[in-house]
């Protein structure tokens, strides 16, 4: 297999996915970067912002366009684990001795058979449910049978008083490699796609059907995780990540008490993100510029005044390590 070939037509085709997402979302390019990187990826996404920013719609857009199953479930207070893995099947078995049983097994749904679901309102989720879950998750298998699960992606309001939930404990929102932080249109100045909304909902053609047309498909995501693993990080990218994370711990003091710089997420996670950046770019090789993937990773990683900077931080990184 020609990887360069390969690179330059999977980064074509996730720019058509793009381009999908962009006849029935305006704005939002960052959000939808991400969901493109956690499918090629195969990470977990979590999206925090207000309700009507376009979250969940988005989530369910991406997963129509790419052409993958999809599952949606809203969580509540009193969720379960069966309503998220399948139904309770009860039934009659005969022992040994010939006598009767009742046996429980779960006839699988859910996460367990869709290849990308979206988890609403996660934060609502009972800690015991959630628990399992992320460990299906992040193992994807159930049982010690594997799933078709590819990507995980968790919504969820503002943790504040006037969405009646909690936050995520970090260790469990550490699950989720990919973490943003969303607003609306309005509430970010983007005045010009405020317009294009504005026009777009103004105009005669508008309609409220939502079919976007499928762009991918499950072997398109296979052939780009095959490839994602040939793609080469330079020693001075390599360099640049560690200079980035030892200037995290030194210079800016973060440790377990302010931040969860680990190894998993940073050296793993991290790098996988890396080479993401790149596929859908067309290359195989990581370019120093691809670093700027880390900061989907930081949202919640690091003191907030540290992620807001972090983009500046990582150029200093590249510039220190170039010269």
């Amino acid at each position: 297999m020609d990887n360069s070939k390969s690179a330059k037509r999977i980064a074509q085709n996730f720019r058509k996915l793009h381009e999908e997402l962009d006849q029935y979302v305006i704005g939002h390019d960052n959000l939808k970067r991400a969901l493109l990187l956690g499918l090629v990826a195969r990470e977990h996404i979590y999206i925090e912002g207000p309700p009507g920013i376009a979250k969940t719609m988005l989530a369910e857009l991406v997963s129509a366009a790419a052409n993958l199953d999809f599952y949606f479930y809203q969580f509540h207070r009193d969720t379960r684990l069966a309503e998220l893995v399948g139904d309770v099947v009860i039934q009659r078995e005969k022992d040994s001795q010939g006598g009767e049983l009742i046996a429980q097994s779960i006839r699988k749904g859910g996460v367990l058979t869709c290849e990308v679901c979206v988890l609403d309102d996660i934060s609502r989720s009972p800690g015991e449910a959630l628990n399992v879950l992320l460990r299906i998750l992040n193992e994807r298998q159930y049982l010690q049978e594997p799933i078709p699960l590819l990507t995980a992606i968790a919504t969820s309001n503002p943790t504040v008083d006037d969405y009646y939930n909690e936050p995520l404990d970090p260790a469990n929102l550490d699950r989720f490699s990919i973490q943003l932080r969303s607003d609306g249109l309005i509430q970010e100045n983007r005045w010009n796609q405020v317009k294009e909304v504005i026009d777009l909902y103004s105009s005669n053609r508008f309609s409220d059907e939502i079919k976007p047309k499928p762009i991918l498909n499950r072997e398109i995501f296979d052939e780009a995780y095959k490839v994602l693993h040939s793609v080469v990080v330079p020693e001075a990218v390599k360099r640049m990540l560690i200079d980035l994370l030892d200037r995290f711990v030194n210079q800016y003091k973060l440790d377990s008490s302010n931040s969860l710089i680990t190894d998993r997420a940073f050296l793993v996670k991290g790098v996988k993100m890396l080479k993401a950046m790149a596929l859908t770019d067309g290359r195989t090789t990581v370019e120093p510029k691809d670093l700027h993937g880390l900061a989907y990773m930081t949202t919640y990683r690091v003191p907030e005044d540290i992620h807001r900077n972090v983009g500046t931080l990582i150029d200093e990184s590249i510039q220190r390590v170039g010269e």
